[in-house]
């Protein structure tokens, strides 16, 4: 089992360089003297500008974790080359020595926990307390680096902000939800007739996987799915591991292709993506998902590869 231990347990904690970007000399990100200046925004790996390194102003180390305390709290980022932060920034040192793959993970770990802090809460002073695995489970690492391997795509140079990410060795190409899942819809049941017992209850909501509750009532849906909201929290995803019950607000897709929870981690914000189209008061009804579109990567002969 893989313990959880508290962010200081493995990382320093640094406060970055609280600079504003305002007082600094932009530049383009292949200028000699570019450094990345991290922000509290949560796209392009954190960067919002390259500037000029400042002879005065000390860089944060490469191979470290960037993250966001306020903002776009928990934001965090594998930065592998020096860089500057703005205000509200913080340097995560790894005292260990840990590969780009698990630093990568450590940063998915802390971003996970964003849902604590909304409202306007602060991560600044219990960052270091939040709770991350010990290590990096060891299949996801082998698969993770065979994946890598076979597309490669390099985690050596930091993404920059005027560039798109490059997957080199493949395309993307459009599918219908129907034509890669099986569509099922959850089944209505009340508070008042849960039974005491263990079989998760998935409701629409947008926090702890979809678990809502723990009922008696034999499962409905197998486990190694997708549930997706289409009512409540519309577009929310998780990937359900084990036997489960579903509400009558959520759609189970069941993979036509080889699946696995791997595979999951990689979907989930690729539908999550699709929240934007539900606003107000929209739902995404089961017709209506079954012709909605979705990219995945595609080999040569355009057959998606997950």
């Amino acid at each position: 089992m893989n313990n959880l231990v508290k962010i200081s347990d493995l990382f320093s904690i640094g406060y970055g360089n609280s600079l504003e970007l305002i007082s600094l000399e932009k530049c383009k990100s292949d200028d000699t003297d570019a450094v990345p200046f991290v922000s509290r925004t949560e796209k392009n790996n954190g960067i919002s500008a390259f500037v000029y390194e400042m002879p005065n102003i000390e860089t944060n180390s490469a191979n470290t974790l960037s993250v966001a305390v306020s903002g776009s709290v928990l934001s965090t980022f594998y930065q592998p080359i020096r860089y500057y932060t703005g205000f509200h920034v913080f340097v995560l040192i790894p005292k260990k020595d840990f590969s780009p793959l698990e630093m990568l993970f450590y940063a998915k770990c802390i971003s996970n926990n964003k849902y604590k802090y909304n409202y306007g809460r602060q991560a600044n002073k219990t960052l270091k307390d939040i709770l991350i695995p010990e290590k990096m489970p060891e299949d996801l690492f082998m698969y993770l680096k065979k994946y890598l391997y076979e597309t490669e795509i390099s985690i050596d140079r930091c993404p920059m902000n005027n560039a798109k990410m490059n997957f080199y060795t493949i395309d993307w190409k459009t599918f219908k939800y129907e034509d890669i899942f099986e569509i099922r819809k959850g089944k209505r049941l009340i508070k008042e007739d849960f039974e005491e017992g263990v079989t998760p209850f998935i409701g629409a909501i947008d926090a702890n996987n979809g678990y809502r509750d723990f009922i008696g009532q034999k499962p409905i849906h197998q486990g190694n799915t997708i549930t997706v909201n289409y009512n409540g929290s519309v577009g929310e995803a998780f990937y359900q591991p084990q036997p489960f019950w579903a509400s009558d607000d959520v759609n189970v897709l069941y993979p036509k292709f080889k699946f696995n929870k791997y595979v999951a981690m990689f979907l989930l914000p690729i539908i999550r993506k699709e929240k934007f189209k539900f606003n107000y008061g929209r739902k995404w009804e089961m017709d209506k998902m079954k012709k909605s579109l979705i990219k995945l990567p595609v080999n040569h002969s355009s057959e998606f590869i997950l």
